[in-house]
Formats: structure tokens, sequence, C-alpha cells
């Protein structure tokens, strides 16, 4: 499974002279642009320190057995914090620890509970707690719970054929900025949609009276072949936003008004090759789409809600 990286082709300095032996799936900048942690077939993770135009390799890690799809930066409230998933069905959880002066990353937790490749790994926004959802292909999404020196985990099926992706929704709910009633989720909010093998989206909300994580509604449908990726944005305004990035060459954005939560309508974007990666911006108003075709693609809705490319890349 290849997977195209959006910050991975802006980061061609970096991916220049990488030091990987093999192709790059990933690449990962922290939350504040200072690190970059890069994952590859060659089954290392490496960290670079990110200075301006320049930077500078500082560690490699090993510890998967197979080729390292996904990487992602835990919120700086929890430190230096590092997942990694792989082809070799396991998540591994990396730390840096140690004075300002010396310090070393370390793996402190592995989760190898999956029966097949662990396609994604996704961090929730710090506002819901110190949570990892994980994609796998044996069609289950695990939810690790890292709390009082303790990791809980709930397991469940959510795509039969495959788990591809998955990404988390804003901790508030849309148009709770704007609102002085808070919703019963609006802080904290614990919801995350998937993509699969099978072609929809699922969306996923935590219950607390079971303590489980159950499907919101019915899937959405309208792809015709594998969702790769998909992007919750994370936008809090008056709608919610979701791109899908499929095999079928299109893209979906889908959208959910305030006033009706759990709707969803959908645009279609065309491309010319099967679409990889979907991401959003930081402020969640511009989308980037790279595919097969080694281009990327930059997206913002005019006026009339018609989504327009404003900029494409190509290597």
């Amino acid at each position: 499974m290849y997977r195209a990286s959006v910050t991975l082709k802006m980061a061609t300095q970096v991916i220049t002279n990488s030091g990987h032996d093999d192709i790059i799936h990933d690449a990962v900048l922290d939350y504040y642009g200072r690190k970059l942690a890069t994952c590859s077939s060659d089954r290392t993770i490496k960290i670079f320190e990110v200075e301006g135009e320049s930077q500078r390799l500082i560690e490699t890690l090993k510890g998967h057995e197979g080729a390292v799809w996904s990487v992602a930066w835990a919120h700086p409230k929890y430190g230096n914090i590092l997942a990694s998933a792989g082809y070799d069905g396991k998540v591994l959880i990396w730390k840096e620890q140690g004075s300002a002066q010396s310090t070393q990353w370390q793996r402190i937790y592995d989760f190898p509970l999956h029966k097949a490749s662990v396609n994604m790994v996704a961090w929730s926004p710090h506002e819901a707690g110190c949570l990892l959802a994980c994609a796998s292909s044996d069609g289950n999404v695990s939810v690790l719970e890292f709390k009082d020196n303790a990791v809980d985990n709930a397991t469940f099926p959510a795509h039969g054929l495959g788990v591809n992706s998955v990404s988390w929704a804003p901790a508030s709910n849309p148009g709770s900025i704007v609102s002085s009633a808070p919703g019963p989720g609006s802080a904290g909010n614990r919801r995350f949609v998937t993509g699969g093998c099978d072609n929809v989206l699922k969306i996923w909300a935590f219950d607390p009276a079971s303590q489980s994580y159950k499907q919101e509604r019915d899937p959405l449908t309208g792809h015709a072949d594998w969702v790769r990726d998909v992007a919750w944005s994370p936008t809090v305004l008056q709608r919610s936003y979701i791109a899908s990035a499929s095999q079928d060459k299109t893209v979906r954005i889908w959208t959910s008004d305030a006033a009706s939560p759990g709707v969803w309508e959908s645009k279609v974007l065309n491309f010319e090759a099967p679409v990889w990666r979907v991401s959003w911006s930081l402020s969640g108003n511009v989308l980037a789409v790279s595919g097969a075709d080694n281009k990327v693609s930059l997206w913002k809705e005019n006026l009339r809600g018609e989504w327009e490319c404003v900029k494409s890349i190509e290597e």
C-alpha cells in the first residue's frame, strides 16, 4: 500500500536526502513545525530537526518488522510522543525523554493486537483526551486511551473488507462557538470518520452509557471504489466538512449543517488518476489533494458554495 503525503511533497528538501533506503509513505510535522517524522518501506522512522530551510537528522527509530505506513504526533501537552503503524500489524508509541542537553527516543508502548496491516494512526484533539485511533486491514478500528499511566483499548469491527483511513472530528461541535447554549458534546467531542475497502465512510461517536464507540446513522455512500483517505476539517463554524479520497479518481466533500447534524451532502471533484491523500489547512478552509499522478492541488470553496482549484503543483 503506497501512501502519498502532502507534507511529504512539500518537504522536498528533507526527502531528497532523507537517508531512507526505500519509498517514503508519510511525512508529518509536529505541532510547532520544528520536527519532521518520516516513515518508509525500509521499516524505519526518521526524525529531523527543521530550522527554516535547513534540516538535520536527529534519530532513526527501528522496531517495525515491515513497511511503516503512517506516523502521527500527539499534542505537545502530552510530551514529544510519536505513534507509528505498519504492515506488521503493530502500532508503536515512541517518546523523546531526557534533559534539554541530552534527549533520547524510546519505545514506550506496543499495541500488537491487530491481525493484519495497520494502515493509519490518528491522535484525537487534545481536549478529548490522549486518544489514538488505528485503522487496520483486518476490518477493525482500535482506539487506545492513555490515562494515568495505563492504556485502555476499544477494538471494534468497522469495514469488513479493511479500514484504510481514520480522522477525528474537532473537539467542539459546529456552531458551538457562536451559540450561547453548549450542546451535549460541545467540549471534548469523541467522534471520528473512517474510510474502507467497502467504498463507504462511517462516522463513529463515543457512547458514555456503554463506554463504546457506535456508528452514527447510515454509512456515507457514493464512491465506486476503495476510500483511500478521509479528513475531517478542523473548522468549528456553522458547518462540518469531511473530505474523502478514492481509488475511483474522485474526491467527495461532505458537509453537514449545525442545524441538521447527522445529515450529510456531498460534492464531487473529478481527477485523472486515483486519489490517495486529502489534508485540510489548519484553518480548515483549504483542501490539499494528492494522487497517483504525483500532483498536488489546493481547493477552496467560493461564495457560491462551489469548490475551485486555486493551485496545482507537479513533481
